[in-house]
Formats: structure tokens, C-alpha cells, sequence
């Protein structure tokens, strides 16, 4: 005899209707349709974003909690994945999600990572971690200037990268993983957020 599917219904955290998913499809489709935001660094790098940080930021407070992974995977479904299916490029790039090592049961930023795997994009997976504890969530640019992560990467060979974060508030954790591949030899083209904490 055959299993039967079972189907968990719960309430839609944004509008609290009964649905079948942590986020129903009305404010997927209402809520969530994500825009494409630019910022452009002095050094001429660009770190693209699809929310503004006010737009999501209750959502965004959920990752270091039970029901993080679920919400951050249909935030990279609506945003990431698009983005992984529309990109073209002349021969196949790597996505890298920084900092990707496991907290809270899961990572956030490999979830969004994953979401990218397209024709044109690869993800890896830990291939850049900070080398120091240091938090950085309130933290002024002059403590984060201060307090460097200290990034290190095995990554081998001449690669075109696309970096992988969820949140650029003042982008110094972005330029760092940058520079530090850099000096690998790799290029890496620009750096996807889910959101910019910058208000425009």
C-alpha cells in the first residue's frame, strides 16, 4: 500500500492566512516581487540587491531563528534563483557565499547561493571563511575597518566569481572577500546581496 502525502498547513507570516507555505503565494507575488538595486563602490565594483532593507527586515531577523531557513529559501527563490535563470554569460562563473560556515543549524548565505545554480552559475561552498569571531551586526564602520575578518580561501585556479552575501550595509565585508581573492588571482565581477541596509 502506497504512503500518503502529508501536508502541514500554517499560517503565512506577513498576511496570517492559512498556507501551505511559510509565506503564501498572494504576498510572494504581492510582498515579494523583488526590484534591482545598484550601489556602485569608489573602486568601481558593484554589489547588486534585490530589497532594501526596510522592505524585508522583520523577514531578515528570522535567520538566526528556527524558521530562518524556510523564510530565507522562498526570499531566494523570488529573488536569487530569477536572477540565476535570466543570467548569460560566454562560458560558465562560480557564485561563492561568504562566510557559508553553519550557525543556527543551517547558512544563510549558502541557501541564497544555492538558489543561483543556473546554466551560466556554479555555487561553492566554503570557500571563503573569516579566520576571526568578530560580529559585525550594529557595528560602526570604523569597528569593522578596525575589526577585519580575516578571510582565507583554498580556492585554486583563474576564476570569474560572483560573491554572494545577504545584507551590504557599509560593504566592508563584501571588499574584503573581494581583495582577498584578488590576490588569489581570481576576478571576481560583482558581489549579490538580498538586501542594502542603504536607504535610498
Amino acid at each position: 500500500m502506497g504512503s500518503i502525502p502529508v501536508y502541514f498547513i500554517m499560517k503565512c507570516l506577513l498576511c496570517k492566512n492559512y498556507s501551505f507555505s511559510i509565506i503564501c503565494e498572494s504576498c510572494q507575488n504581492s510582498i515579494l516581487t523583488p526590484s534591482f538595486y545598484t550601489r556602485e563602490l569608489p573602486n568601481g565594483f558593484k554589489i547588486y540587491s534585490f530589497y532594501q532593507y526596510s522592505e524585508i527586515s522583520d523577514l531578515l531577523k528570522t535567520k538566526h531563528r528556527f524558521i530562518g531557513h524556510q523564510v530565507y529559501s522562498v526570499l531566494a527563490k523570488n529573488s536569487f534563483a530569477k536572477f540565476g535563470e535570466m543570467f548569460n554569460f560566454n562560458h560558465m562563473i562560480y557564485s561563492i557565499s561568504i562566510d557559508d560556515k553553519v550557525d543556527s543549524g543551517y547558512s544563510h548565505t549558502a541557501v541564497l547561493n544555492r538558489a543561483l545554480k543556473s546554466k551560466y552559475i556554479t555555487p561553492l561552498y566554503s570557500k571563503i571563511n573569516s579566520s576571526n569571531s568578530v560580529k559585525y551586526s550594529g557595528q560602526s564602520l570604523e569597528y569593522r575597518l578596525k575589526h577585519p575578518r580575516g578571510f582565507r580561501s583554498d580556492l585554486k585556479g583563474n576564476l570569474k566569481l560572483i560573491l554572494v552575501d545577504d545584507i551590504v550595509t557599509t560593504a566592508t565585508t563584501i571588499l574584503e572577500a573581494r581583495m582577498s581573492f584578488k590576490k588569489m588571482g581570481h576576478n571576481p565581477l560583482f558581489a549579490l546581496c538580498l538586501a542594502d541596509a542603504k536607504e535610498l
